[in-house]
């Protein structure tokens, strides 16, 4: 094969369909943008424009708000954690906090803190520093021999909600 032999595939490319070259094309004339008004001009731009009625965007109210003090927190599943003990990234005899989970590539950062969730099966037995877990995932991590330990208002709300049930 040569330099000069190299060609497209058939088909692949497609012509251009040359505008303005007389009315015998069928795209002469006014080059397919129709008669005149602001659409057969250049530049347009009128995504929204109702005609000059209010356009919906601005008939309808405004709904909620974004909460600028919101927590983001890493969400980390029971099933990534067992992973990352099986690989031999986790070790098992030391607390699991946000440092060592980013030092083992589970998480890429911490935001606002882990979250432990309850998806998957553990069968190690991992003491957890976490920001919080779900109920669900605290009696697997207990199930499995671990603990969780929350930070303390975080445990002190858990307290109250397990002894109102």
């Amino acid at each position: 094969m040569k330099l000069n032999e190299i060609r497209d595939n058939k088909g692949a490319a497609r012509k251009a369909i040359r505008v303005g070259r007389g009315t015998g094309s069928g795209r002469g004339k006014t080059s397919g943008a129709g008669h005149k008004g602001q659409k057969a001009r250049s530049g347009v731009s009128i995504n929204g424009f109702e005609g000059g009625q209010m356009p919906i965007h601005r008939r309808l109210p405004k709904r909620g708000f974004t909460n600028i003090f919101r927590k983001k927190f890493v969400e980390v599943n029971l099933d990534r954690l067992q992973r990352a003990v099986d690989a031999g990234k986790l070790d098992v005899k030391k607390p699991v906090d946000g440092d060592a989970l980013v030092a083992a590539g589970v998480i890429r950062r911490q935001k606002d803190g882990v979250r432990i969730l309850a998806s998957g099966a553990l069968k190690a037995k991992l003491e957890i520093h976490a920001a919080g877990a779900s109920k669900a995932a605290a009696k697997a991590v207990e199930a499995a021999g671990g603990k969780i330990i929350l930070p303390a208002p975080a445990a002190a709300e858990a307290a109250a909600e397990a002894s109102a049930e």
